[in-house]
């Protein structure tokens, strides 16, 4: 019995239940203001003999055109003809003394029964009165009902149907917080064992893991809660998760959700959203709010207030920070945030007390890129010829979202060419995919400008094979890729500081493309703009951001803050000597490609032969023409901070 009583559904009052009698309510008025359904339809003939034998009772006249003429009873019941046509039913009844009449009208009408009165001596009398039917009704209110339910869909899509507690979608909670609360229901399974790499990270956030599971150690000491943390960083890094992991190790309640969700159209519903966010992380403390992407609300004030919603999304940022400052010590609500936009939150959102922390979260190293790829092959079936070391090495720069995607890449290819197990070569061609695109072996390409691809990619392999501080060449490939006819993969050094040398080398070698052309061709053609803006960037670094050149001198024009961003820091001398500067120094290194491969000519030409025979060399085949570097061993590590690829738009 009890089973039973389980299994029958629980009655809930929905609130879409009281349009129900209204529209009966309606319903049932119209049928009302129909008219008389026992009424009988008479003709002229018909009502002029009634008014001679005045048997009519009286006349009701309905909106100036219908008459409901009433029969004496005491002449129904001596004349049978006024029953003898009806039937006795559901809505009709023959004992009925109502019939209907047609006035035409309305003034000729009224003189007839003015003039039969007055010859017949009639006692019968006339009313007009005024009926609308259903239709009437219904056409009269349409254009009210549209608007109203318009208006209602409307709220509900802005108030996010179906989101946010206490029933975010209904029009009411509007103000409500929208956040997604992880508690002992549905508890948060990320732990810090499912984040890879992110080792100084974890022991920041190590402390608030164990500052929320045993307060006591701190506060006995005098210690006060941390407001908050700032996780800061470049996309795809893996700040959520760093956040959730945070939760799940915690064990308490976890409230997340997105910055834009406190924005809406609606005056004063991004404040009213940060309070209720807080009242119940409040009520539920020790807690963690999660407020990821925060700089779609804690830009900084003051700044950009000619955009419509300046006012609202200040009101809401004010909210935060009276909210942040305002709970005390003992509540145990601390709250994350994470930004890859930390330049341009408000300095209050930054202050000691609110955001006590800023944890920078960076791109991962060939250690940390190791242990990321060993958490996202588990779900796969690799074969044993997967080395996980080699391809760490092959992806500097990659995030962990970047990893990520190149694992399921990998999977899909070796899925593509129906193999029973993801192989190494699987994991090479999905990098060569992320980096380069999708290969286009269909695009129609002439022998001449083959060949001129041929040699751009083998000067860039040339140059960089003979440089001690450019990158070591892995492949190069005259295949169109994506947008490019020509690409090059490099495996760059892992370095924390660039010296000029080091500049200069690697923006020797990206201008050997363009080298090449002039030397072997004595042209040159529009497919350097990749490695022309690459170089330009580089060279205005040093002139301008690094202070590398002794032209211009020690000094630095960047400002970190990006507040003048409409104001030229230097003079208009300065600026012709900036220009001057960054021009000496990318023609120097293009004559210095130049001459390098002048001395290798015969080299370049075997190496761009073996290009257009094969499509595709690698190292081994560097190696075999050039023979080995003498300063490899310098260069054996990536650089997260550099690019592993040349694209050329030839």
């Amino acid at each position: 019995m009890s089973e039973k009583k389980k299994n029958n559904p629980k009655f809930t009052l929905n609130s879409y239940w009281i349009y129900i009698p209204l529209i009966l309510f309606f319903l049932a008025m119209g049928l009302f203001n129909q008219g008389n359904p026992n009424a009988k339809e008479i003709t002229s003939n018909d009502f002029n003999e009634m008014l001679i034998e005045n048997d009519i009772e009286k006349i009701m006249i309905y909106n100036k055109s219908i008459a409901e003429i009433y029969i004496k009873k005491d002449v129904l019941k001596e004349k049978d003809r006024y029953t003898k046509n009806k039937k006795d039913n559901l809505l009709f009844s023959k004992s009925s003394n109502v019939f209907e009449y047609n006035v035409g009208d309305l003034q000729n009408f009224e003189n007839q029964l003015k003039e039969a009165k007055q010859k017949y001596g009639l006692s019968l009398f006339y009313k007009h009165k005024q009926r609308t039917s259903l239709l009437d009704t219904i056409f009269s209110a349409l254009p009210f009902i549209l608007l109203i339910a318009i208006w209602l869909f409307f709220m509900r899509r802005m108030s996010g149907a179906g989101g946010g507690s206490g029933g975010g979608g209904q029009i009411f909670n509007i103000g409500k917080s929208r956040a997604k609360l992880f508690d002992e229901n549905t508890k948060v399974k990320t732990t810090f064992k499912n984040v890879a790499g992110l080792e100084g990270a974890k022991e920041e956030v190590q402390e608030i893991v164990d500052f929320l599971k045993n307060p006591e150690k701190y506060t006995k000491l005098g210690g006060k809660i941390p407001k908050g943390a700032l996780l800061v960083g470049p996309p795809g890094t893996g700040k959520t998760l760093l956040a959730k992991a945070v939760a799940g190790e915690a064990g308490v309640p976890f409230f997340s959700l997105s910055g834009s969700d406190f924005v809406e159209m609606f005056v004063g519903v991004g404040a009213s959203r940060v309070r209720d966010l807080f009242k119940q992380a409040k009520q539920k403390s020790p807690s963690i709010i999660f407020i990821d992407e925060i700089d779609a609300i804690g830009r900084a004030r003051g700044k950009n207030s000619m955009t419509g919603g300046n006012d609202e999304r200040e009101n809401t940022l004010n909210q935060l920070l009276t909210e942040m400052d305002g709970f005390g010590t003992e509540s145990n609500v601390i709250v994350l945030a994470a930004t890859n936009r930390a330049e341009i939150l408000d300095k209050a959102l930054m202050r000691a007390g609110r955001f006590d922390r800023q944890i920078y979260v960076d791109l991962p190293d060939l250690h940390e890129r190791r242990e990321i790829f060993e958490v996202h092959i588990k779900p796969l079936k690799l074969a044993d010829d997967v080395n996980l070391e080699f391809l760490a090495q092959q992806t500097p720069g990659f995030s962990g979202a970047d990893i990520a995607n190149l694992c399921n890449e990998a999977a899909l290819i070796a899925a593509r060419n129906n193999k029973s197990a993801i192989h190494h070569q699987d994991f090479m061609d999905a990098v060569d995919r992320i980096v380069g695109g999708l290969e286009k072996k269909n695009k129609v390409i002439t022998p001449k400008e083959k060949k001129v691809i041929a040699y751009h990619e083998a000067g860039h392999a040339t140059v960089s094979w003979m440089l001690k501080y450019a990158a070591p060449l892995v492949k190069v490939t005259i295949v169109p890729r994506g947008q490019s006819l020509g690409a090059a993969w490099y495996l760059p050094e892992e370095r924390k500081i660039v010296q000029t040398e080091q500049m200069l080398d690697e923006m020797c070698a990206t201008m050997g493309g363009r080298a090449a052309e002039k030397l072997i061709f004595n042209k040159i053609s529009t497919g350097a703009l990749s490695d022309l803006e690459k170089v330009t960037k580089q060279a205005r670094a040093m002139v301008t951001v690094y202070g590398l050149n002794e032209e211009v001198g020690n000094v630095t024009y960047y400002d970190s803050s990006g507040n003048d961003s409409f104001v030229k820091p230097y003079s208009e001398e300065t600026a012709k000597v900036i220009d001057e500067e960054i021009s000496k120094i990318i023609e120097g290194q293009y004559a210095r490609a130049i001459e390098i491969l002048d001395q290798h000519r015969d080299k370049l030409d075997v190496l761009a032969q073996k290009l257009l025979e094969k499509e595709v060399i690698f190292k081994d085949d560097l190696i075999e023409i050039f023979g080995k570097r003498p300063f490899e061993e310098q260069n054996t590590l990536p650089n997260p901070e550099d690019t592993s690829k040349n694209e050329d738009l030839l």
